[in-house]
């Protein structure tokens, strides 16, 4: 049986299952689902570059493991809706941006594609959600209207 995680937005109740791409992304599967052996609670934000995607930062809770250890794998420009998205980046590696990045990004439409302030960032995808996106994506689209959500990821299976 493949891996599962969830994602659910607390305040909303809405939930959805993402399968693990355990055979396309080993390493980084391995790592969020090492990461998540209990579950996080991150504040979700909406894009502003990328289009249809929610983001947040794995909290220190989660940062388990080496982020330069994780090799490039199942890497696109271009998500499809449901995909999911595992980016890190190091300190100053970004002027202006002082902090680490370790960002977990749920695409949640059609139309997404990952260009940044420092241009096109080919990112890991780790896993796609299989269930409940309808609904799930209804809630992301909130976040750019509403603002910032508290999202839930842990493991289901």
């Amino acid at each position: 049986m493949p891996k599962q995680l969830y994602a659910e937005f607390v305040e909303l109740g809405t939930r959805a299952v993402i399968t693990l791409y355990e055979e396309g992304a080993p390493e980084t599967s391995r790592a969020i689902w090492d990461a998540l052996a209990k579950p996080v609670r991150m504040p979700a934000i909406h894009a502003m570059f990328a289009g249809p995607e929610i983001m947040m930062g794995l909290p220190e809770e989660g940062q388990n493991f080496d982020p330069t250890s994780i090799p490039a794998e199942n890497q696109t420009c271009y998500p499809e809706a449901g995909e999911c998205l595992w980016f890190y980046q190091g300190k100053n590696a970004m002027k202006g941006l002082p902090e680490e990045l370790w960002e977990i990004g749920i695409f949640y439409a059609p139309g997404a594609r990952i260009n940044g302030p420092l241009g096109w960032t080919p990112c890991n995808m780790f896993g796609k959600i299989t269930e409940g996106l309808e609904e799930f994506a209804k809630a992301c689209a909130l976040t750019r209207v509403e603002g910032i959500k508290t999202v839930e990821i842990g493991r289901l299976t």
